[in-house]
């Protein structure tokens, strides 16, 4: 769904956008493909983890935009690390210098509880597969209503320059069932409640990564505090390669983690969900005290 914003926006050679060395690779592949073809400049951000600081975190971004910026790109939810920035704050004070705002919401929406409004944001996308639990295949973009005028959509429609949302809805055949269950997914997230469900996960993720980070040598790029974290950690030991302690996990106790190497990220990310049980996370922990003894 970003990508219809990325591709969409009117933006002339030397026109300026800032994101994150650690955004989704396939949004910074979208900016570096408008790059290559139309001159925008990218400016990056480094960012360390884990970050509890709202005013550093906030400067990072403040500190790239110039009077060529257009766009900030923000992922609200670091796949890498868990990580979850002070994305509202960072907003209103980069849109409170004119510049417009696009949120990552694809690891956040039915994860936080939050309403897209309260981000301050210009654009928002998300997919629904993740933390929705609806099929795959399906997403969601979000533009403020002043703004869609200015997005091209991705797909040819009627009248690209319209007002009207749904000119973003040209996409060729596809499956109704699929997108019909989307609302059998909203229905059950609303039957745990957004709140409740966060709190879940978060005491989840807290659960096992206390327990771990007390083995000798661990590290973790995640936070502990809910305001920075959510379900998502990520973890690792100085000696041990990510990818050896991936397959381990799976291979002898077929628990599925996912391998992160990515600048100066070397870590398992481990990821529970509502249906997770602390006697999951329990062998969880176990295998891990197998694997580093």
């Amino acid at each position: 769904s970003l990508e219809t914003v990325i591709f969409g926006l009117s933006l002339e050679r030397g026109d300026e956008g800032v994101l994150s060395k650690y955004d989704y690779p396939n949004m910074m592949n979208a900016w570096k493909q408008r790059a290559l073809r139309d001159g925008v400049v990218l400016k990056w951000v480094d960012l360390e983890f884990p970050i509890e600081d709202d005013e550093a975190v906030t400067n990072a971004y403040l500190n790239q935009i110039t009077g060529r910026t257009k766009l900030v790109h923000l992922t609200h939810l670091i796949n890498w690390t868990g990580q979850v920035l002070p994305v509202a704050q960072i907003a209103a004070q980069v849109k409170a210098k004119g510049v417009d705002v696009m949120v990552d919401g694809a690891h956040t929406f039915a994860h936080l509880d939050y309403r897209i409004p309260d981000l301050n944001c210009d654009y928002f996308g998300t997919s629904l597969h993740k933390w929705l639990c609806a099929p795959f295949g399906t997403g969601m973009l979000y533009i403020r209503k002043e703004k869609i005028a200015e997005v091209y959509p991705l797909f040819g429609a009627p009248d690209p320059l319209s007002s009207d949302i749904r000119k973003f809805e040209h996409l060729g055949t596809r499956s109704f069932a699929i997108e019909q269950a989307i609302g059998q997914a909203i229905e059950f997230h609303h039957l745990i409640g957004a709140e409740r469900k966060q709190k879940r996960l978060h005491f989840l993720k807290n659960y096992w990564l206390e327990k771990v980070l007390e083995l000798p040598g661990m590290y973790t790029y995640t936070s502990l505090q809910e305001k920075y974290s959510g379900a998502i950690a990520t973890i690792g030991r100085e000696g041990k390669k990510p990818s050896a302690l991936s397959n381990f996990l799976f291979q002898s106790h077929r628990i599925h983690t996912v391998s992160m190497e990515w600048e100066d990220i070397a870590g398992v990310r481990i990821t529970p969900n509502v249906y997770t049980t602390t006697s999951d996370l329990d062998r969880l922990v176990s295998a891990l005290e197998q694997f580093y003894s």
